[in-house]
């Protein structure tokens, strides 16, 4: 049974005549009536019965009728979700590490629902730590992300969005605190205890490659995945650390250092999975960041 034959048993039910119902349809007479007359023979019962110049449902006409007109209303309503989503419509499902929704993703979401006033455009957002947030995509969790770049392994796309300026922590008091200038080369901090980002981090990776061609080694006393917990850390005595510049260090008991080297770039990313399909609305909005993002700006 096909959705056409459904449409014109409802549409016949409604009206109660051939002739009107298929001027409806834009059919002839006798191809509503062959269409009928292949539903009854399929379900083996009869739909319809005649009263005059006028038809009327059977006791089976009138209990199938319900079941047509709820089946046609999901289809309907299906179809129309769908249309709307191709005009642009629909959701967009977000990962991203949790400096850049301090301000960055906020803004940009809010921008481009701003521009697309007569859309219904929805966003979720979600963080976590690039790892997990890079193995959520490949489960299908997220349309895309905004993190650190993904190793090869993934074979994802990413663009480049935002750059990250790290800087160097230390409790006051401490031996690096005495230190006049400001800037620090890493080598300097062999020998000290680090709170460190946990390993699934992509700031960790960052941080490793550092100590590496600084050619030193460092005790990692503590990890934790927070940078605001890291800051706290230090500045209650537990090591030093290297995170993210953040306005709060400015009113915290720590003392903080530009690092002079080893050179490094922790740059952010927009990320998408090519291997699964992009809804409209998803690629709209890629399209959107690509083109009003000041690439590698300053956080």
């Amino acid at each position: 049974m096909n959705i056409y034959n459904l449409r014109y048993f409802v549409t016949l039910a409604r009206i109660r005549q051939y002739t009107k119902a298929a001027e409806e349809l834009c059919i002839t007479q006798p191809s509503l009536s062959h269409a009928i007359s292949q539903m009854e023979k399929e379900l083996g019962v009869k739909l319809f019965e005649k009263n005059g110049h006028k038809i009327t449902l059977t006791q089976f006409g009138e209990e199938f009728l319900s079941y047509a007109e709820k089946t046609l209303d999901v289809l309907d309503d299906g179809i129309a979700s769908i249309k709307r989503s191709a005009m642009g419509n629909g959701t967009i499902r977000l990962g991203l590490v949790r400096p850049l929704g301090i301000n960055y993703v906020p803004e940009m979401a809010a921008a481009f629902i701003k521009k697309n006033p007569k859309l219904d455009i929805d966003f979720t957002f979600h963080t976590d730590v690039t790892g997990r947030l890079l193995d959520d995509m490949q489960l299908g969790k997220y349309d895309l992300l905004f993190c650190s770049k993904p190793s090869e392994e993934y074979h994802f796309s990413a663009e480049p969005v935002m750059k990250q300026r790290l800087v160097l922590i230390t409790p006051k008091g401490h031996p690096l605190a005495k230190k006049k200038e400001r800037n620090i080369n890493l080598a300097e901090t062999a020998g000290y205890s680090y709170v460190c980002f946990e390993k699934n981090s992509g700031i960790r990776s960052i941080f490793d490659e550092m100590l590496k061609r600084s050619d030193i080694t460092v005790k990692v006393a503590y990890e934790t995945e927070e940078d605001q917990v890291i800051a706290g850390l230090v500045a209650n005595g537990f090591g030093i650390a290297v995170v993210p510049y953040m306005d709060i260090l400015e009113k915290m008991s720590v003392e903080i250092f530009e690092i002079e080297s080893p050179e490094y770039e922790r740059s952010f990313y927009m990320v998408n999975d090519n291997s699964t399909y992009m809804s409209p609305v998803v690629e709209a909005f890629r399209n959107f960041v690509i083109e009003n993002t000041s690439v590698l700006k300053a956080l």
